[in-house]
């Protein structure tokens, strides 16, 4: 199992805490009375930190390219499929499509269209739960736009959650993206928002699970004449 470069620190430092605690509850218990209590310590302790390095794992998936379809960029569970006007940039009516991470998912992220982007920018913010209405908008975020070469855009929220209070965006205005390519990281937790041109064909429901860079959540509609904005 690959690690992802995002969880290096925190896996040390976590690594380091429970040998501390490790050696503390050792000095304490190393008594015939308290062997048990001691190994049922040890073994919580082990647990606990393969469940922080588990949580940064990397899979290795196939790269899927396809410029009609927007694909899922994060593993989750689809929270939320309606048109709402979007108002930080493109000001328009769009279908967002909300994705909702649990602690247990893969939370690398990917970019759900390839192109260039076209707008980025990090908004500090509240720390609501993920699946909270306001949290699209009041939470710590990132808002990237990527600009198909058809002339579509597609924008994506990487939205903090109660817990999540770490995110990570590799997006750079102006520069070229792949499809399914690696966008991100968010830390323990949270949601990601899909919106794009309200006239898609809606692939997914509330409920439905998806994964990363490999789920089709919705198919564009062909675009017969490139248009520069």
């Amino acid at each position: 199992m690959r690690i992802n470069k995002e969880g290096y620190k925190i896996i040390g430092i976590s690594g380091a805490v429970c040998l501390l605690i490790w050696w503390f509850f050792y000095r304490m218990l190393i008594n015939e009375s308290g062997v048990a209590l001691l190994w049922g310590g040890t073994v919580f302790l082990l647990l606990f930190w393969f469940f922080i390095v588990a949580f940064f794992r990397e899979p290795r998936r196939v790269r899927i390219h396809d410029a009609d379809l927007v694909f899922a960029p994060c593993d989750g569970r689809v929270v939320v499929t309606e048109v709402v006007k979007e108002t930080e940039y493109l000001q328009e009516e769009m279908l967002q499509i909300s994705i909702f991470m649990s602690i247990t998912n893969v939370h690398m992220n990917w970019v759900p269209v390839g192109g260039v982007v076209e707008y980025f920018k990090y908004h500090p913010g509240r720390f609501l739960v993920a699946w909270h209405p306001k949290s699209s908008t009041e939470n710590e975020r990132t808002t990237t736009v990527v600009k198909m070469p058809t002339g579509q855009r597609v924008l994506f929220r990487q939205v903090a959650g109660l817990i999540a209070r770490r995110i990570v965006s590799y997006m750079k205005v102006g520069n070229p993206v792949e499809q399914n390519s690696v966008c991100g990281f968010i830390k323990f937790g949270s949601r990601i928002d899909i919106l794009i041109p309200k006239d898609s064909e809606l692939l997914v429901e509330i409920g439905d699970p998806t994964i990363g860079s490999q789920t089709p959540i919705a198919r564009l509609r062909k675009v017969t004449d490139k248009k520069e904005e």
